[in-house]
């Protein structure tokens, strides 16, 4: 998966917003406000081509422990509901790799009020 990839991906969900929040560097992807996915773009510039993604934390440390070198604790964030994924590495499917994307947008939505769901036209 490339930048751009990554970019429009998360872009097609309802109500993305992308954002610099923090510096120039650190691309934020929110809905409704709440982050679901970032990337150092620097980092990527680099080839280290790794987004940070929520995650319910079982299915985490499965993905950590089924993918030990591509799905890691959250760097720079809280490490029991965020992963940070290497989109590049030998193990990650394209099609795991959106998956894991929808499950942190998805997440973050179920998390919402019932009202904000209902706009966003989530089941």
């Amino acid at each position: 998966m490339e930048i751009d990839e990554f970019r429009n991906y998360c872009l097609s969900k309802p109500q993305t917003t992308e954002e610099f929040p923090f510096d120039e560097d650190v691309l934020v992807f929110k809905v409704a406000g709440k982050m679901y996915a970032l990337t150092s773009l620097k980092k990527w510039e680099e080839g280290d081509h790794s987004i940070n993604l929520k995650c319910v934390p079982d299915k985490a440390i499965e993905l950590r422990e089924k993918y030990p070198d591509e799905v890691l604790p959250g760097y720079h964030m809280d490490k029991k509901h965020w992963n940070s994924v290497t989109v590049n590495g030998p193990n990650l499917s394209l099609e795991l790799i959106k998956q894991l994307i929808n499950h942190s947008y998805d997440l973050v939505v179920s998390k919402l009020p019932k009202k904000k769901r209902e706009e966003i036209q989530i089941k």
